[in-house]
This record gives C-alpha cells, sequence and structure tokens, in this order.
C-alpha cells in the first residue's frame, strides 16, 4: 500500500546515502520498507507526537520503535549506528565544501531544554527550568562535531569541558582542532586551561561590545542557527525522553535529517 508523503520525509534518493550505515544483517527478508521506518523516526520528530501516534500508514509503530532502539544502541566503542551516521555526514558534507573533514575550529554552546512529565533527568538552570542542558560544538557551516546533554543545573564551562573530555578519548574529530570560540559565560582561566590540556585548542571568548545592545556577534550567530535548525522539530520544544541518551539521539537524528536534505 502506497502511503501519504509527509512534509518531514527525506526523499529515496537521500536515505540511500544514510542507509549502508544503519542497515542490519537480517536471516530472513523484511515485509517493510526500511525507508519507512526512517520517515517516521523523522515524522515523530518534526510533529512532536508519541511513538504510538505515528500515522497508521507507517509500518506499525513497534516496528519504529525496534529499529530506532537497534539504531540507538551503543557498541564495545561507546558509539551507535545513528552517531557514526551523522559523523559520516558531517565530514562528506565538509568535503563537499572543499573543507577538511575535521575542522580545525568549534563554536561551542549550550541551550537548556524544559522537561515535560515524563521526561527523567532533571535539574534547575539559572532561568528557574527544570530539565536538560544541550551542550553543542558546530564548526563554521554550523554542522555537529560534538553533542552531550546534561541536566540543566550544569554550568556551562563544566558542560563543555565534559564534552571535550568524552570526544578526545572517544573520537577523532579533534584531531585538528585549534581554536574554540565561545561565549561570556565561558570566561575564566581555569576553563582555558582545562581545555589546553584536554585537546590542546586555545579558547577565544567573542563579546559584545556595549552591554544592553543587541549586535550580532562574529562567527558566534553560527550555533544559534543550529539550535534553531532544532527548533523546527516539536520533539525539542520540551524533553520528553526519561533517558538523557534518546535525547542525544533524536538530537543526532535531526541533524541527520538535516544535512541529507541538502542532497
Amino acid at each position: 500500500m502506497t502511503r501519504a508523503i509527509y512534509p518531514s520525509d527525506i526523499t529515496r534518493e537521500q536515505f540511500e546515502i544514510i542507509r549502508p550505515m544503519l542497515a542490519k544483517k537480517r536471516t530472513h527478508p523484511p515485509t517493510y520498507d526500511l525507508y519507512d521506518i526512517f520517515c517516521a523516526v523523522l515524522y515523530l520528530l518534526k510533529e512532536g507526537c508519541t511513538w504510538r501516534a505515528i500515522p497508521h500508514d507507517f509500518p506499525k509503530w513497534q516496528n519504529v520503535r525496534y529499529h530506532y532502539d537497534n539504531w540507538s544502541r551503543k557498541d564495545e566503542n561507546e558509539v551507535s549506528d545513528i552517531d557514526r551516521a551523522l559523523q559520516a555526514l558531517v565530514e562528506l558534507e565538509r568535503e563537499r565544501e572543499e573543507r577538511d573533514s575535521h575542522s580545525t575550529m568549534l563554536i561551542v554552546d549550550s541551550k537548556s531544554i524544559q522537561n515535560a512529565d515524563t521526561g527523567g533527568r532533571k535539574g534547575y538552570d539559572a532561568g528557574k527550568k527544570s530539565g536538560v542542558k544541550l551542550h553543542i560544538g558546530v564548526d563554521i557551516l554550523g554542522l555537529p562535531h560534538m553533542l552531550l546533554i546534561t541536566s540543566a543545573n550544569i554550568t556551562d564551562r563544566n558542560g563543555a569541558i565534559e564534552m571535550l573530555s568524552y570526544y578526545s578519548a572517544k573520537s577523532d574529530r579533534l584531531i585538528r582542532l585549534q581554536k574554540i570560540l565561545v561565549d561570556g559565560g565561558y570566561s575564566g582561566e581555569e576553563f582555558a586551561d582545562a581545555v589546553w590540556a584536554i585537546c590542546g585548542a586555545e579558547v577565544e571568548v567573542a563579546k559584545r561590545n556595549e552591554l544592553h545592545k543587541f549586535a550580532v556577534i562574529q562567527k558566534r550567530w553560527v550555533v544559534e542557527r543550529s539550535f534553531g535548525w532544532l527548533d523546527k522539530c516539536r520533539r525539542f520544544w520540551k524533553n520528553c525522553e526519561r533517558l538523557t541518551h534518546n535525547t542525544l539521539q533524536l538530537i543526532s537524528m535531526a541533524f541527520i535529517r538535516i544535512i541529507a536534505n541538502r542532497y
């Protein structure tokens, strides 16, 4: 049966770029299309519905969740299929823009996400919002090289240090990193020294020239645009996940869709 086309879908040609990174070995032929499974997860992200509310012309929601769980499950290296797919797409897009696959500069920032009643991990940020905090490091194209979810009470500096420590130990994404651009919330010699000790990168703090006056800070707007891309997914207007790992994997799925739509 032919299903409806939804605005959240990617094309089959775009999915074929991703398929080799997600497909699993099977002992029997599937009774549904893996493309429809992937698009069902994208529908959930875009529309912000529950798993059970996925439209019935997609495969059964149990099958969709089963495949998502497989794709998001970490292996012995603590890397999931979704993580690998996102990293491969980021490197592919950078090469298409005639840039080295590993960036020498990253822009780091964070954003608090308020919890829904089903949200698991909780903490209170400076704005008194109960929820989690997304820490992110993007390149000059706005593509994510680092992602981390913590409780909202973790400071920007501590979250950035934890994120850098994790990726320095588990990944090669930071091998050419020379500079990290941050805002005033990351100021301080202690933070700069910690970053240097972890990855050998210099910290540059971008500040406004005048207080209480709006101005676009050079290069800093790139990470705000990346947050804006995520805001188009209603699933992230609040954190509905009991496990921060699921929140992180769904955010990675959203970035996979953003990059795939460029092809």
